[in-house]
């Protein structure tokens, strides 16, 4: 069928009728009667040739025909609906929808949203957090970002950030706690990457006791459990700067130990909007200005420790 022969009316009648499964809920939701919605949907179903509805004594059942047809229309109606919302104001506001591992959501992007904003404000960003664990086509995303290697199938990889990790508790806790060493006698809250406090003991010339603390699958979670004193966490610490400038949170020791960076992920070939160039811009930029201010700040621990 050619697209100047869609019947647009009918299409719209049966997809609000097909939802309520009433021709007088459709004929409500569209401003038009009962009769107008019946006789849109009669029409649509002579052009096609197959019947749309059972009609019941009691509403609408859809035939088989119905239900193949409802899914692909509330589809393409929901999406010249989220074209049309993007006109406002006389302007086109680009959106980018960006999937974020909860960590570096809480304690690095949401704070600089606002500058962001403030720079681009016809761009609309869509943020979504997750556990590090996500699919850009299936979960309709522009980007994520992400926390590993940088190694992940079908995707363009670009380094935003080290991950730095560190043992993190509550001030009571660090308290009784002088070297590494101390640690046997503590609670040790681990992520589901199991080798990271061996890596971080390995860094502190101590040997990895036996972890049988509490598994968690996000940082933020773990974080929050350090802070009412459930234990010792192994955190990604300049995450966490505002919990450990609060005092909330203490780093016992100044050993680190890198187990990965926070990358941009992109998919591979897909052709980037200006939006989306402008994001990815801004967030590079952010991050190395990030990163050389935590360089600088690791170089005048390091002197202080040699002096």
């Amino acid at each position: 069928m050619k697209r100047s022969h869609l019947p647009l009316n009918g299409l719209r009648a049966f997809e609000a009728a097909a939802r309520h499964l009433s021709f007088t809920g459709a004929g409500l939701e569209l401003r038009v009667t009962q009769a107008a919605v019946s006789h849109q949907v009669k029409g649509l179903e002579e052009v096609l040739g197959v019947r749309l509805f059972r009609r019941l004594p009691h509403g609408l059942a859809l035939s088989e025909e119905g239900e193949a047809l409802l899914p692909v229309l509330s589809d393409a109606f929901n999406r010249i609906s989220v074209t049309l919302d993007r006109f406002e104001g006389g302007r086109f506001h680009d959106i980018v929808t960006v999937g974020v591992v909860g960590t570096f959501a809480s304690g690095w992007l949401i704070p600089r949203l606002p500058l962001f904003h403030q720079a681009y404000p016809d761009i609309e960003l869509r943020i979504s957090t997750n556990n590090n664990r996500v699919n850009l086509a299936a979960d309709g995303l522009d980007f994520a970002i992400r926390f590993g290697d940088g190694s992940w199938q079908g995707t363009d990889n670009t380094p935003l950030l080290p991950g730095s990790f560190s043992p993190a508790c509550a001030p009571d806790i660090a308290a009784r706690l002088r070297d590494p060493s101390d640690l046997v006698r503590e609670t040790l809250l681990c992520s589901y990457r199991e080798d990271e406090w061996l890596r971080w003991f390995e860094a502190a010339g101590r040997h990895c006791p036996p972890i049988k603390g509490i598994v968690f699958d996000s940082s933020v979670t773990m974080a929050n459990a350090a802070v009412q004193g459930a234990g010792v966490a192994l955190l990604p610490v300049s995450m966490f700067s505002r919990e450990l400038g609060s005092g909330q949170l203490v780093q016992p020791f100044a050993s680190t130990v890198d187990v990965g960076r926070y990358w941009l992920s992109a998919r591979r070939r897909r052709q980037h909007s200006q939006a989306m160039t402008t994001f990815s811009d801004w967030l590079r930029a952010e991050a190395t200005q990030s990163a050389n201010a935590l360089a600088a700040v690791d170089h005048q621990r390091l002197a202080g420790h040699e002096g």
